[in-house]
């Protein structure tokens, strides 16, 4: 019996992403030979769909498998917000001997326990900075009424706000698909996702800020999972041990690679200094201590590697 694999992404072809899935299905193929059927759907945009619907795709049975950011299943498990607070994430070690260790093990308990998914892994999806198309940000000041495109989180929304920022969530294909009129002045994003969906030519303007860092969730349907043959899932299991591995090794890598692609005659690099750092931190210290109000103490503690 043949076991198809659909896996869906929202990514370009040369996304850090989309390179991890082709890799697990690469590794599953070595694995499991003919018995296994791996399609990868890396780009639902290109199809029409939203980002937004991967979640719907896996859960419905359409997909197998995807991967999306973390923000899409806060309905589930409340706890990922943590991920999500403005510099509650110090550097990629830590984050990563988090999502290795107690954090990553938590919420593969929590998905388990609360949605129709299992977690199979936790990817690297880059530390946000800043960009837009009006001016340099150096300062909060600077922020004050910008339009910023915003991912569907609340604590983002709050953070941006803080700044001075007019926050809109909106899904990426819609962003993408509207950034060259006035409806947004600025977005936030990992480099690389800057750069893949294009949003460097329309916005000179890039802030290194790394105010918030972000997690992609590689799951896949529960009961697909339950209802595969025990060998099959025994290799998803470890091939997605391995596709996050080279996931994690590849995010580490992407942000010198895409400094190199950017022409700086087209776009204007600012390096915060550490007295300017520290001022983004204060505005949005904030709203950090509002979730810290709200989410287990030991959440901060696993996430600090702890």
């Amino acid at each position: 019996m043949t076991t198809i694999l659909k896996f869906g992404g929202y990514q370009k072809p040369a996304s850090i992403h989309n390179l991890a899935a082709t890799r697990f299905g690469e590794l599953l193929r070595e694995r499991l030979g003919a018995s296994l059927d791996f399609q990868l759907i890396g780009d639902v945009l290109a199809l029409g769909r939203k980002s937004g619907d991967l979640p719907g795709m896996v859960e419905s049975g359409e997909l197998s498998c995807c991967y999306i950011s973390t923000v899409r299943f806060t309905r589930w498990v409340p706890e990922l917000a943590v991920i999500d607070l403005p510099f509650v994430v110090r550097d990629r070690a830590t984050i990563q001997r988090a999502i290795n260790g107690a954090l990553g093990a938590y919420f593969r308990q929590r998905f388990a326990e609360s949605s129709p998914f299992r977690l199979l892994g936790l990817w690297d999806n880059g530390f946000r900075h800043l960009t837009n198309r009006v001016r340099p940000i150096h300062t909060p000041a600077d922020c004050k009424g910008l339009k910023i495109r915003t991912q569907m989180s609340a604590s983002h929304g709050e953070a941006l706000s803080a700044l001075g920022f007019v926050p809109i969530p909106a899904d990426v294909k819609e962003f993408t698909e509207q950034i060259g009129d006035d409806r947004f002045d600025a977005q936030d994003n990992p480099l690389t996702n800057t750069y893949n969906f294009g949003v460097h030519k329309f916005h000179r303007y890039i802030t290194m800020s790394g105010h918030f860092f972000g997690a992609s969730a590689m799951i896949c349907n529960a009961a697909h999972y339950a209802a595969w043959p025990a060998e099959v899932r025994t290799a998803v299991d470890e091939c997605a041990v391995i596709a996050t591995a080279y996931q994690h090794k590849r995010a580490g890598e992407e942000d010198v690679v895409i400094r190199a692609k950017l022409d700086p005659r087209e776009n204007e690099i600012v390096e915060l200094t550490p007295a300017e750092h520290a001022a983004f931190v204060a505005a949005m210290e904030p709203v950090l201590a509002k979730y810290r109000g709200t989410l287990d103490t030991k959440l901060f503690n696993m996430l600090a590697g702890a």
